[in-house]
């Protein structure tokens, strides 16, 4: 089995493979996969006509996605291939990134025979959304979220604009660049992150994305990006901001959705990767639902 690494050229042949299907995790999308390319070192190939995926998680231990494409009867075989590609190339895991579905045909697959220890990956889970209250902030519970938003609107000097030519480009990359180098902690996912918005930004077109930048006072306060995956489903890839700026993060959660996404249902904003002011803010917004993703390693 011949990995390759993931580049821009191959989004048609893996979204052959991927459109199919309808998956709520984010970790399903060519866009997912382009932009942690450097940091997760994707890599895919093809066996038995099915798509399988290889990154490494931010500990720097090399796994499998869930493959696309498999059927009944060759997913085991699948699997086996897999069990040696591991075993010779010393892998934590087999698999991470597991939607509950496919757990439940693992254990179809194995007939009650306990060869996996399946566990939860909490830190991975995507939060789903009402795409509706997103845009209105309706509700008791995001009531804050609407001061915010109101704050932001009465206090700032403000223009958005969608991110859809050079200069605004120019000016969203200088801004990710401002931001990564302000950070104290230079954590090295924040690294690649800029690395990401900066893919983003200048493939915006061929990645089907869609964006807006927020200026206050002619410079950029935050800026968002995402993509819808379906007709009901969006995901949300990248979205920062000036954090000095008072409801800039209320403001721009609720543009984006208002002015690229209003016809979905609902939307996925991603994981929190166990980061504890990350997982408060997602919280905030109270999700429909946590999409759970699951780790599977083999017993011997």
């Amino acid at each position: 089995m011949i990995f390759k690494k993931l580049c821009l050229e191959d989004k048609k042949k893996i979204d052959k493979y991927i459109s199919p299907y309808k998956f709520l995790s984010c970790e399903y999308s060519f866009t997912s996969l382009f932009i942690w390319k450097e940091a997760c070192d994707v890599q895919y190939s093809v066996y038995k006509n099915a798509l399988i995926l290889k990154k490494k998680d931010f500990d720097g231990n090399y796994y499998f996605m869930q493959p696309v494409g498999y059927t009944k009867e060759n997913l085991g075989m699948i699997i086996e291939k897999l069990k040696v590609y591991r075993g010779k190339n010393d892998m934590k895991y087999l698999f991470k990134d597991l939607e509950e579905s496919f757990i439940e045909e693992l254990n179809v697959l194995l007939n009650g025979k306990n060869k996996f220890c399946i566990e939860e990956d909490r830190d991975n889970f995507d939060y789903l959304y009402e795409a509706k209250k997103l845009m209105t902030f309706s509700g008791k519970k995001l009531h804050s979220k609407k001061n915010h938003y109101n704050a932001f609107t009465k206090n700032y000097n403000y223009k958005v604009v969608e991110i859809n030519d050079k200069r605004v480009i120019n000016d969203v990359i200088f801004a990710a660049k401002k931001w990564y180098e302000e950070t104290h902690e230079k954590d090295i996912k924040l690294y690649y992150e800029f690395l990401a918005i900066r893919d983003l930004v200048n493939n915006m077109s061929l990645l089907n994305l869609k964006g807006v930048a927020v200026y206050v006072d002619g410079k950029v306060a935050a800026f968002s990006i995402g993509e819808s995956l379906s007709e009901k489903l969006a995901v949300i890839h990248i979205e920062k901001g000036d954090k000095n700026i008072n409801g800039i993060y209320s403001f721009i959660a609720k543009t984006l959705i208002d002015k690229c996404f209003n016809n979905a249902e609902i939307i996925n904003r991603e994981q929190d990767l166990g980061i504890e002011g990350l997982r408060k803010s997602k919280m905030s917004y109270y999700p429909l639902k946590l999409e759970k993703k699951f780790t599977a390693s083999i017993i011997f």
